[in-house]
């Protein structure tokens, strides 16, 4: 006899990260798709806006209902930032609720003020798997904090070395492009085809990006001191991926062989991890599709700087892969399971 399959709901179901969230759902041998809460879309098929779900050809969005939402196993909400405070607030404290947005993830509640403006709505588990005793805790946890897009590739990469002391923590710089993808589906100006295409520009510079705080919040616990981030994000003319290059000054006598071994050690049997052979460099087409983090890492001697390289794809690793690799680790799931860390190429 087998198990009945677990009950999937998921609010923002309409967007980028809740359209991936979908496509992982449906090939995931535990769940079912429950609810497809979407607010403006309601009452639209699934598939007017995401063709490529067609398993899901005869269903429609709901309206943002919590009591229909409240039999399920989990509910991911994959909402713009400072709207999953309240659903969430509403939901039975026994329900595993895994946020995709911002709303949870920061302890300190005057950034969060600063960052996104509002109420902070409290603080959750943070759910990146991989960093320090993180997974034990997600094992636990019914309230869970998905990771950020940018902070998911830049904390994973220099997080190991600021542990191991390698790096100084007070000049740390990151820049860092990302797909289209990562601004929402919200229309702009700025997001059109014609504006994209052919040229990157810089956005949010000046220290004023919100995932700021974030990566400044995991970097200080990883390196048991303040750590301080100067972060500059670019537009790439490319639907999905984030290519992140981070510097620190190298403590004494660090070579490039010690910082790879120090990368290595840190995940070492980490299935969506991997740190690339010496002289191979990521790029963002290699973890298409996949809930993989590609790293690499080198001693700059002339300017006596780390350089630590990631590529993810922002809407698998970066949200809705890491979402449901959470869920599985807070279910009891095999964590890899409905996720794959091989890319789709060309």
């Amino acid at each position: 006899m087998t198990s009945s399959p677990l009950v999937a709901a998921v609010v923002g179901a309409s967007g980028y990260a809740g359209g991936e969230l979908l496509r992982l759902l449906l090939a995931h041998p535990s769940f079912e798709v429950g609810p497809l809460a979407a607010g403006s879309s309601a009452g639209k098929r699934v598939t007017e806006l995401h063709p490529h779900l067609t398993a899901l050809a005869d269903r429609t969005f709901i309206g943002t209902d919590v009591d229909a939402l409240i039999e399920a196993d989990v509910v991911f909400l994959a909402l713009p930032h400072g709207e999953s405070g309240a659903i969430a607030a509403a939901l039975p404290a026994g329900t595993l609720v895994v946020d995709l947005g911002a709303d949870h993830r920061l302890a300190d509640a005057e950034a969060w003020s600063r960052y996104y403006g509002g109420n902070h709505a409290g603080t959750w588990t943070y759910g990146m798997p991989e960093l320090g005793d993180q997974r034990a805790e997600i094992a636990t946890a019914r309230r869970i904090a998905n990771p950020g897009c940018y902070p998911t590739g830049v904390i994973l990469g220099l997080a190991p070395l600021l542990a191991a002391g390698l790096v100084e923590p007070d000049d740390v710089v990151v820049v860092a492009a990302s797909g289209t993808t990562g601004a929402g589906r919200k229309p702009s100006d700025a997001l059109l085809a014609s504006t994209v295409m052919g040229q990157l520009s810089a956005y949010k510079v000046g220290g004023t990006h919100q995932h700021t705080p974030e990566i400044e919040q995991a970097l200080t616990g990883a390196a048991g001191e303040r750590v301080t981030v100067s972060f500059t994000p670019l537009l790439a003319p490319m639907p999905r991926g984030i290519l992140a290059t981070t510097t620190a000054r190298l403590a004494d006598g660090v070579t490039t062989e010690v910082l790879h071994e120090a990368l290595h050690a840190a995940y070492a049997g980490e299935p969506f991890v991997t740190v690339l052979p010496s002289g191979s460099w990521p790029q963002t087409g290699a973890t298409l599709g996949a809930n993989s983090v590609h790293l690499q890492v080198a001693a700059d001697r002339h300017s006596g700087r780390a350089v630590v390289v990631s590529a993810i794809d922002n809407l698998t690793k970066g949200a809705a892969g890491q979402a449901l690799q959470n869920a599985n680790i807070a279910l009891g799931l095999p964590e890899t399971a409905g996720l794959t860390a091989i890319g789709v190429a060309p």
